[in-house]
């Protein structure tokens, strides 16, 4: 027993330690990132659209037409309608997004998709490091912080739940000495944020390696295996031409009256490019989750690869989708991401004050070896008398 408890500690030092500069920084942008709509929305004034005539939005063909006028050179792949008074945006074939009002078509903006929050972003899943090295040590990292969650909460457990020992594991001390304060903050606070920081963990894992993916929807699933990906496509057999913007306009408000559920009137809406191509839209944002439904762009019937309500999904498709939102802390609106954002910030926290009881024992270590060794040569000059 006593040798599985030292290899359990070895593994949360050094793994700690291996690990610990990764964890800082994505946990300090994760915390950042969880309330990026929220700041977005105080601080860029371009997302606010003005309707003060109370009109209706307008059709995709209309802002398309209206982008397509002021930038002709740009290919326009999708419309984003954000919801009521806020602007609508394009995504062109370059890295910029145009800002339009959806009750007027008036322009209000053009932003570098290069923002401080896409900034904030690669640092999360990638250390601003580009490629798959990147994303693979976050990864890599998120498994190892996954292991730290596990070997800590094995040497938090009391030996034996008496009064004092309850209170050591669950309270901090902030009238004693730093030292003792810091591994109260490393120890208590690792306790209380362990259910949300293994939530945090696990969704992480699961956008991160397919095979975590994969093993944890067959855990949640009863041993099934999720179903394959299924690639939709419009009906090619007549030789119809590209859709017109008014089948656009039509798979639009489809959308919004027949299709979404949920935030009706937030919807993406694609402009597709070839007679193959399907209509997507992306439907039933709310609360960090989504749904993609496809449409067949000559008949605008909805095909089979489109996805089901979240309503009509059963336990592990439900943790499917929901994953993002899970990850995010939006799975129940401010309240959980404020729950999120402290435990984010506590695990960011954890990686400095395991470090700093690490180098307080190190240190130690070095006095009592200096000790020693001064006791040494007393002895060896009294030999010597």
């Amino acid at each position: 027993m006593k040798i599985l408890q030292k290899i359990n500690a070895w593994l949360h030092l050094w793994l700690g330690l291996a690990s610990g500069i990764v964890v800082v920084i994505v946990g300090f942008t994760g915390c950042i990132l969880v309330f990026e709509s929220e700041l977005e929305n105080l601080t860029m004034q371009h997302l606010h659209a003005e309707n003060p005539q109370n009109r209706e939005m307008l059709p995709p063909s209309v802002l398309w037409k209206s982008v397509k006028q002021a930038l002709p050179d740009k290919e326009i792949h999708s419309v984003w309608y954000h919801g009521k008074n806020q602007t609508a945006h394009f995504s062109l074939d370059s890295d910029s997004l145009v800002y339009i009002n959806p009750y007027t078509a008036q322009i209000t903006a053009m932003v570098d998709h290069e923002d401080f929050f896409h900034f904030i972003l690669d640092g999360h899943t990638s250390l601003w490091i580009e490629g798959k090295l990147g994303t693979g040590i976050v990864s890599y990292a998120t498994l190892i912080f996954f292991i730290l969650l596990i070997t800590g909460m094995v040497l938090w457990w009391p030996k034996k739940w008496t009064k004092s020992e309850k209170e050591k594991a669950l309270t901090i001390k902030w009238r004693a000495k730093f030292k003792r304060v810091n591994y109260d903050l490393h120890n208590v606070l690792g306790f209380y944020s362990l259910t949300i920081a293994l939530i945090l963990t696990i969704t992480g894992l699961i956008m991160g390696f397919q095979w975590f993916n994969k093993s944890f929807y067959w855990l949640t699933s009863g041993g099934q295996a999720p179903a394959p990906y299924m690639r939709a496509f419009s009906d090619t057999t007549q030789n119809l031409p590209l859709a017109s913007l008014a089948n656009v306009d039509a798979a639009w408000r489809k959308g919004i009256t027949e299709i979404g559920v949920l935030n009706k009137d937030a919807i993406i809406v694609s402009f597709p490019e070839k007679p193959s191509e399907t209509i997507e839209l992306c439907t039933d944002m709310h609360n960090g989750s989504w749904r993609y439904v496809y449409l067949d762009q000559h008949t605008l019937e909805q095909l089979p690869a489109s996805q089901p309500q979240i309503s009509e999904l059963d336990v592990a498709q439900w943790l499917r989708r929901t994953n993002y939102a899970w990850h995010v802390g939006a799975i129940g609106g401010m309240p959980t991401k404020i729950l999120f954002f402290i435990a984010s910030l506590i695990c960011t926290s954890l990686p400095i004050t395991g470090f700093y009881i690490w180098w307080g024992k190190k240190g130690k270590g070095k006095k009592k070896t200096g000790r020693l060794s001064t006791t040494s040569r007393i002895s060896v000059s009294a030999g010597k008398v």
